[in-house]
């Protein structure tokens, strides 16, 4: 039986935190490491020029995902790892796929919309820092799902925009055309983690309070410790639901470890105390992937094998459907 394929985006803007890799990167790699699924993953490099416009910075972030997703246990045996400008045909096709796209669709595409309203709202202009790439980065997108065929996109619920308009694409394709591009279908996990960050609020890089995966243990300790706590003297009994450190801790510890932490809570625990506690989970989970990770930038062509070997397994599939979409087009005889 013919597996389902599976296609999975990360976008280069830097160092991952500990909120990509609850929510996403863990669950993801538990999918592809299953065996269940035909499983595509693929750095976005493209997608980071929207906003990204230090040459340096991003060639570095490239290798920073791609060593993070390899080192927390991506089985490239089992799941191809590419870079999306080492397949030039997605470009081609993200121009044939606009040709069919309506400004309208883009015009309700979520991030545009927001960036639209702050700026309304702020008496500014309202495509004031609004370029083309951000304004079409839905249709690239949507390149990015269809070429390769993909049953199934994982992804969050803020995230489902995006196949919904890669389906309008290609259902508006297909209705000259035939039945050429197939129709992906969103996978919602319903295990995707909204992790807290340092002030409380969801953990995002936008918030900067979030916690990058790979510090230093000594650095994990300063950013654990920078966790906000209110004045309570440490004697003094907690509720350990309603704490922003034991929030995170039960995403790192084990049952019985979540039990003796909730009981000295109720005891009398300094915040202090608590946040080494913390501290002591997070790092155990951490250590070995840190120390793969490290090697893997310090061997960057270890990366590069096998960003490769991706590249050499996708590209086939994007040249096979490319001519395809050509041909019913009219520009390939």
């Amino acid at each position: 039986m013919t597996k389902k394929i599976s296609l999975t985006g990360i976008k280069p803007t830097g160092m991952p935190h500990i909120g990509n890799y609850l929510g996403a990167i863990k669950p993801a790699i538990e999918m592809a490491n299953s065996g269940n699924y035909e499983a595509y993953y693929f750095i976005a490099d493209y997608h980071s020029l929207t906003t990204v416009y230090d040459g340096k910075k991003l060639n570095d972030y490239i290798y920073e995902v791609a060593a993070v997703w390899m080192a927390m246990g991506l089985d490239v045996s089992k799941a191809v790892l590419y870079k999306q400008s080492d397949v030039p045909e997605v470009m081609e096709l993200n121009w044939i796929i606009s040709c069919f796209t309506n400004k309208g669709l883009m015009n309700r595409a979520h991030a545009y919309k927001a960036i639209v309203q702050d700026n309304e709202e702020n008496g500014r202009d309202a495509d004031r820092n609004v370029n083309m790439g951000i304004f079409s980065y839905p249709v690239l997108m949507a390149a990015d799902i269809l070429f390769l065929g993909s049953d199934i996109v994982p992804v969050g619920a803020d995230q489902l925009q995006h196949i919904e308009i890669a389906r309008d694409i290609a259902n508006a394709f297909n209705h000259h055309y035939g039945e050429i591009l197939k129709l992906p279908e969103a996978f919602v996990r319903d295990d995707f983690a909204t992790v807290p960050g340092l002030d409380g609020r969801k953990m995002s890089k936008s918030y900067d309070n979030h916690i990058p995966l790979f510090l230093p243990a000594k650095k994990l300790r300063k950013m654990i410790n920078k966790i906000k706590t209110d004045s309570t003297e440490p004697d003094v009994p907690k509720d350990p639901d309603n704490s922003l450190i034991m929030d995170i801790f039960k995403l790192f510890a084990d049952k019985k470890e979540i039990e003796d932490l909730e009981a000295w809570y109720r005891r009398g625990i300094g915040w202090g105390e608590a946040k080494a506690e913390l501290f002591k989970v997070m790092d155990r989970e951490l250590e070995g992937p840190r120390e793969i990770y490290e090697d893997l930038m310090n061997n960057r062509e270890k990366i590069d094998k096998v960003l490769q070997e991706g590249r050499d397994r996708v590209r086939p599939k994007a040249q096979e459907l490319l001519a395809k979409v050509k041909k019913a087009v009219g520009v390939m005889a």
